[in-house]
């Protein structure tokens, strides 16, 4: 047993300890517009319920450890007093993830996961369709835990409104928590899945993935591939060149043989059992190959 002081180890390395010791935790994807309304999208895993009358949730944005930023999430909320905080089921948790990468201010999260903004009916942030349960908040307080990189800003978020998908209740009209389906974060890139256990999502790359919007629309309308899918496409930083694409297929005589056969269903198929191996980059060439 190792006993450490928190005042004696760097931020980074005591936000991994703190990280990797508490979990699983739940995820608020955090829905917000900044004063002019342009729409914001992230995942935090500081959260949780606190009450039930008033229904009270609480996430915290935390002040980014390698240079004290804040997030656009905590500016919106100081400028609007709102949010949608969206649970977050095994179906959408790619483009979830997606959405946590770092793009600029005004950049819309929602595009760029491939995510559906709904209207909320009170507040102004979009609801994230996908999501199996949306809860419309007003914010009561924000509460700054500190003023360094790490630090934490408690958002008091008090529930105005909760919608529910029909799919998930039991016949009883409770959440059944096995369709549901939800995730939680762990430490590194680990998630953990409620009604299976532990699977791992690689972090967003440290540049910009390209974003589902940027992905051609017969790929982004096809009937194979879920939104995970559509998530793991739109995170490279470019698309694959026609080179790269003809020099892959030449390679391979049975992706040839497949592309040849001009069937478009089972070529997405294809695509999608390499997405499932995480062979991003060939599922790309496989989908770009001409028929």
């Amino acid at each position: 047993m190792i006993s450490i002081d928190p005042k004696e180890v760097p931020t980074p390395k005591l936000h991994g300890y703190l990280l990797g010791a508490i979990g699983p935790r739940p995820i608020a994807f955090a829905s917000t517009v900044d004063e002019k309304g342009n729409p914001n999208l992230s995942p935090y895993s500081f959260f949780n319920v606190f009450s039930a009358n008033p229904p009270v949730l609480i996430f915290s944005p935390a002040r980014r450890v390698r240079n004290n930023t804040i997030k656009h999430t905590l500016e919106n909320v100081l400028a609007t007093n709102e949010v949608v905080i969206n649970m977050v089921s095994y179906d959408m948790v790619q483009q979830m993830s997606l959405s946590s990468t770092e793009y600029g201010a005004g950049v819309n999260e929602f595009e760029k996961s491939g995510l559906t903004a709904l209207p909320s009916e009170i507040v102004r942030p979009f609801r994230v369709a996908e999501s199996p349960v949306q809860f419309e908040c007003k914010v009561t307080k924000v509460e700054a835990l500190g003023k360094d990189g790490g630090a934490g800003n408690l958002i008091f978020s008090e529930v105005v409104k909760l919608h529910i998908n029909e799919a998930i209740l039991s016949e009883e009209g409770s959440i059944d928590q096995h369709k549901i389906d939800l995730v939680a974060r762990m430490g590194g890139n680990w998630y953990s899945r409620a009604n299976l256990g532990m699977f791992e999502v690689p972090k967003p790359l440290s540049g910009l993935g390209i974003g589902v919007d940027r992905i051609p629309l017969h790929i982004r309308n096809s009937e194979v591939l879920s939104g995970n899918d559509l998530g793991m496409l739109g995170n490279v930083e470019q698309i694959p060149s026609a080179k790269e694409v003809s020099e892959f297929v030449e390679a391979r005589t049975e992706i040839r043989i497949l592309i040849g056969s001009g069937k478009r269903e089972e070529i997405e198929l294809k695509a999608k059992a390499l997405l499932k191996e995480k062979e991003v980059l060939s599922a790309w060439k496989v989908l770009l190959a001409k028929v």
